[in-house]
């Protein structure tokens, strides 16, 4: 298993409650498809370089896991689905 760096920003607009979930369902898949979570920061929310889907702001939150390929790309494809994440990158440490 190799380590993957990632951070999305979320829609400022959530109230706390949907933002937990989104963080949870999000580190849920990772670990669901045999990977784990190294760590886990809510940067919180802060501006945004240039305006995306019409916001100024957005919720940062970064992880650092050791996953599968299999589990990397399950975790590509629910984040580019979900609705509340309006950016998100994925880097593979190591390389």
């Amino acid at each position: 298993m190799r380590k993957y760096e990632f951070m999305y920003i979320a829609n400022p607009q959530l109230d706390p409650e949907k933002l937990k979930g989104l963080v949870a369902n999000l580190s849920n898949v990772i670990t669901s498809n045999g990977g784990s979570v190294l760590s886990l920061k809510e940067i919180g929310l802060k501006d945004l370089a240039y305006e995306i889907n019409k916001h100024r702001k957005g919720y940062y939150v970064w992880m650092l896991v050791e996953a599968s390929p299999e589990a990397i790309a399950e975790y590509k494809r629910v984040v580019n689905i979900t609705e509340s994440v309006i950016r998100n990158i994925e880097v593979k440490e190591g390389e």
